[in-house]
């Protein structure tokens, strides 16, 4: 799809491509099919000038926008392969995973640059941090130059022949998943299972050509522009964001559930198709983002491992009646099996080839207990995240969804040792905003009497901390925030 995405650049350059906003929410064109053929064709000639070529790594740390997306298009031209670095990792672990892809360069735009130089200080607020990139090989400044950057990719190019496009398949992407400084892990996509994940993305979402898009992601992205539907990057304001979709009205959206709570508590309304994922998506949320005028509101169950897996339209996940939470069918061409510990495999052409480092395995071990019901995936909860109480294993992701009544924002069951060597299991309720806690106490007494020998031991109505890029409920920290609230109760 990036090579179909090539082409439509070249026959349509004064077609809108990426779009931005204002503050008051108005449209605005970021870049044209046209900017994006002429930065990718600049930036293939001044990589190709330093000799990346076929089978090459590329470390790139450039926040998302045209730029980025040009980058891609040079690297992946070039038959090379891009190592993706987040700035939320921590310096540490950032240089474990550089130093196990060895890039031959590093492209960074001045804000990544910054964060690892003079703005240090201030981007560790943000939970920002980079190592000295130049820690990690030769580093080349793409965008704008700032004072103390590296020096400007393709400053140096005016005319070159551009090298003939790659074909054939090969090692595409270097996504870095988990692990720790001393064994980090990155999932290896290939030119192929990263365009058959694509072409997944463009038959679910079906963009038609002309009409907008919102999502800020790369898989948002490519298969818009490829189907001639111009892509608007989400403004990092809540509110500039209901600005944004009001003016917009856009074809499909798609956001985080962290991102659709916040628009939604002020008070955001929808077009067309909305979209979410990167994290669990309540019946809850899906029904309250209908009620904000979207057409369809769907759950996509993805993984950095195969993306997407399976998706679900908020009627069908209001139907569930069973325990558990339903994401969907698997999308077409992919096969789903649990193993004999209940573990969810998967498998497709969109799967990864193999972890870097390792020998390529067709099944991706999600981690996830699932049962399959009727054909389609039913999550019982991640097989680390087991409490074990009184001698049973609770699955939390088997009883959260039935938690998530109206007045909830998220919630979570998490383990809080006892004095006496068990756990306690407490349930952490997030309410939504202006919800009367008494009335959600009450909304809750039903979910939970049904939950029977996995019935929590205690109730914490708190909000729950996220981390991560894609802002995920992090369990570690809500259990040190249930254990504080359980210990503060028994000190009244």
């Amino acid at each position: 799809m990036l090579d179909i995405l090539a082409h439509a650049l070249q026959r349509h350059p004064d077609r809108p491509a990426v779009l931005g906003t204002t503050r008051t929410g108005a449209v605005r064109t970021r870049a044209t099919y046209g900017d994006l053929a002429d930065l990718a064709d600049r930036y293939t000639a001044a990589l190709h000038a330093r000799g990346v070529a076929r089978g090459g790594t590329i470390g790139v740390a450039v926040r998302p926008g045209p730029r980025a997306l040009a980058v891609m298009l040079a690297v992946h031209g070039l038959g090379a392969r891009a190592a993706v670095l987040d700035p939320g990792a921590g310096a540490d672990v950032l240089r474990a995973r550089l130093a196990l892809a060895r890039p031959d360069l590093v492209l960074a735009d001045a804000t990544a640059q910054a964060v690892a130089g003079w703005a240090r200080p201030l981007a560790r607020r943000a939970r920002l941090a980079l190592p000295d990139l130049a820690e990690l090989g030769p580093v080349a400044t793409v965008g704008p130059r700032m004072p103390g950057c590296a020096p400007v990719l393709d400053a140096d190019v005016r005319s070159a022949v551009l090298p003939r496009p790659v074909d054939g398949d090969g090692d595409a992407v270097i996504v870095f998943t988990s692990g720790t400084t001393s064994r980090p892990r990155a999932v290896v996509h290939t030119r192929s299972s990263l365009a058959a994940g694509m072409a997944t993305v463009a038959d679910l979402v079906r963009p038609e050509a002309g009409r907008p898009v919102l999502g800020g992601t790369f898989f948002v992205l490519v298969p818009s522009l490829a189907s001639g539907a111009p892509v608007a990057l989400p403004a990092r304001s809540t509110r500039v964001l209901a600005r944004q979709l009001r003016r917009l009205a856009p074809q499909c959206t798609y956001l985080t559930p962290p991102q659709l709570r916040r628009l939604l508590a002020e008070g955001g309304r929808f077009t067309g198709r909305v979209w979410t994922g990167s994290a669990p998506a309540s019946n809850e949320l899906l029904t309250r983002v209908k009620r904000a005028g979207a057409d369809e509101a769907w759950g996509v169950y993805a993984l950095t491992e195969l993306f997407p897996a399976a998706a679900v339209e908020q009627a069908d996940k209001a139907g569930f009646t069973g325990d558990g939470d339903l994401v969907g069918a698997p999308l077409p061409g992919v096969t789903a099996k649990t193993d004999a510990d209940g573990e969810l495999l998967l498998s497709g052409p969109a799967a990864r080839d193999r972890y870097l480092g390792e020998d390529p395995d067709p099944w991706v071990a999600t981690g996830d207990r699932a049962r399959l019901d009727g054909g389609r995936i039913v999550l019982e909860g991640r097989r680390k995240d087991m409490i074990l109480r009184r001698a049973e294993n609770v699955y939390p992701g088997l009883y959260e969804p039935a938690l998530h009544v109206p007045g909830v924002e998220l919630a979570l069951l998490v383990g809080v040792p006892d004095d006496d060597g068990d756990e306690r299991l407490v349930a952490v309720v997030q309410p939504a905003a202006k919800a009367d806690r008494d009335a959600l106490r009450s909304a809750l007494a039903e979910p939970l009497e049904r939950m029977g020998a996995a019935r929590p031991d205690a109730v914490v109505l708190a909000d729950i901390p996220l981390s991560g890029r894609s802002r995920k409920p992090d369990r570690a920290a809500t259990a040190r925030l249930a254990a504080r609230r359980l210990a503060e109760r028994s000190r009244r």
